[in-house]
């Protein structure tokens, strides 16, 4: 627990099918007495054209995050000592930076990070569906995941290779904190 008061405060980056829910997941559970947030369930007023605004120069700061800061701030006066945030921007967006203690970013092929996101997303959908959603990676949607590669990642305090299991990839962003 930093300054033996407030939680530390680990966020997960990763494109998106890199493994962020699944780490925070796993990290959460296995560290004792923690919480965790998660930035799909939050409904944030952002871009819902993600490569515009990627063209448009990325400016992490045009999110209102504000429902999730609430819920941040409010974990941060429990008694707790993780705060686990499964939390795509890590440093970049200013009014959430000074919370994070560390950012980990889960460094996934792209490849892989596409297919995982195919089986989550489009397993009851028909093949045109898959298709339609693969066209959009190769003409638009990849440039979000490089704009990811190109600013976050660099920007992380740890950077842990996303084809590693679960189990290794916890064990070592626990190693990394406990060495903070």
């Amino acid at each position: 627990m930093k300054n033996g008061k407030q939680p530390f405060v680990i966020a997960i980056a990763a494109v998106s099918g890199g493994g962020k829910t699944t780490i925070a997941t796993q990290l959460n559970e296995t560290l004792q007495n923690s919480k965790s947030l998660f930035f799909d369930v939050y409904d944030f007023d952002g871009h819902d054209d993600i490569i515009n605004w990627v063209d448009n120069g990325a400016n992490y700061n045009e999110w209102n995050l504000a429902p999730l800061i609430r819920d941040l701030k409010s974990l941060l006066t429990e008694p707790l000592d993780y705060v686990v945030i499964d939390f795509p921007f890590a440093y970049k967006h200013s009014d959430t930076k000074n919370f994070i203690d560390i950012a980990v970013f889960i460094d996934t092929p792209l490849d892989l990070a596409m297919a995982r996101r195919i089986i989550r997303d489009f397993k009851d959908n028909p093949v045109e569906n898959i298709m339609t959603e693969m066209k959009n990676y190769i003409l638009h949607g990849r440039r979000g995941y490089l704009e990811m590669l190109k600013t976050i990642k660099p920007n992380s305090d740890i950077i842990v290779d996303g084809t590693l299991t679960i189990s290794e990839i916890v064990s070592i962003i626990i190693e990394k904190i406990k060495t903070n």
